[in-house]
């Protein structure tokens, strides 16, 4: 069968009605697209009955009817019928968009060694954009892309932006217990808040877990010192200043989820685990320097 062309305000409609059905789920009427794509309802209701003549819609009856995609339509964009893609988030200008969502993201300008150029295939109604706009957008499922750029044009028939590329990072996927020191230092329970601080100071470390048996009791960090010679109490048994709500993460689990947690809590460091028990900490430092090599 040969490859059916569509005129560039078919391929707009049908982009808008798919984004507006799994946004909605449920059939789309032809003024929704109407709004969307800025045209006159008019236009679009004629266009419908040449899109349906080409079995790339189908008409829903009824008062809660309207118009929904074939199979075919997914072909015909390249796109998955599913609607199972994970949503890569967008923000315009610092602000999140909740209805818009990254399908493909093109460098055209690789091998230039000043200039980073990309074009930015979205799902939504990419009319919001205007020239010189900020977009944010990830991470990406995968590989963790997160890209900063500013908005150079835009292509509504394929809703597409084309954009200067500011910043650009990819995330290191590995397992957090890949990039830990596997040394478990821990501070016993009875030990003073001065004997603690040696511990910390003479390891070089930021914090320690507090230990009862093969359990962990608390978390004793240098801020948690520092509170304690504020208030004269460096003979005070360390187990009064340390912080019993534990924060801490599998070993499992990937580096990204590890900064993300630092960052959500505002930790300096945070406790790597398997199966319950401490495995080692990972702090801001030791992520910074995990992100330098990439």
């Amino acid at each position: 069968m040969a490859e059916l062309e569509l005129a560039p305000i078919q391929r707009e409609i049908l982009t808008a009605l798919i984004g507006i059905y799994r946004e909605k789920g449920r059939a789309v009427k032809g003024a929704e697209i109407a709004d969307v794509i800025d045209r006159n309802p008019g236009t679009v209701r004629n266009q419908m009955q040449a899109l349906k003549s080409l079995g790339l819609i189908e008409g829903v009856p009824g008062p809660r009817g309207g118009y929904s995609v074939t199979e075919r339509a997914y072909q015909i964009l390249a796109m998955d019928e599913t609607g199972e893609e994970v949503i890569v988030p967008v923000s315009i200008n610092g602000e999140r968009v909740p209805d818009l969502s990254i399908r493909d993201i093109k460098l055209t300008t690789l091998t230039h060694p000043m200039i980073c150029k990309a074009t930015i295939k979205l799902m939504g109604n990419i009319r919001i954009f205007g020239i010189g706009d900020i977009m944010e957008l990830g991470p990406t499922p995968v590989n963790k892309l997160i890209m900063r750029c500013e908005v150079e044009g835009r292509n509504d028939q394929d809703n597409v932006l084309m954009c200067e590329v500011k910043e650009m990072v990819s995330l290191p996927t590995g397992h957090v217990l890949n990039y830990i020191d596997r040394e478990t230092i821990t501070i016993p329970p009875g030990v003073t808040v001065k004997e603690a601080a040696a511990i910390l100071l003479e390891r070089n470390i930021w914090s320690a877990p507090l230990m009862e048996g093969k359990k962990v009791a608390g978390i004793v960090s240098l801020k948690d010192i520092a509170r304690a010679i504020v208030f004269g109490d460096i003979g005070d048994s360390v187990k009064n200043y340390a912080k019993m709500e534990v924060i801490s993460i599998d070993g499992m689990e990937p580096l990204s989820e590890a900064l993300r947690i630092i960052n959500d809590n505002d930790l300096g460091s945070l406790l790597i685990t398997t199966d319950g028990e401490p495995e080692g900490h990972i702090t801001r430092t030791h992520l910074l320097n995990q992100l330098v090599k990439y």
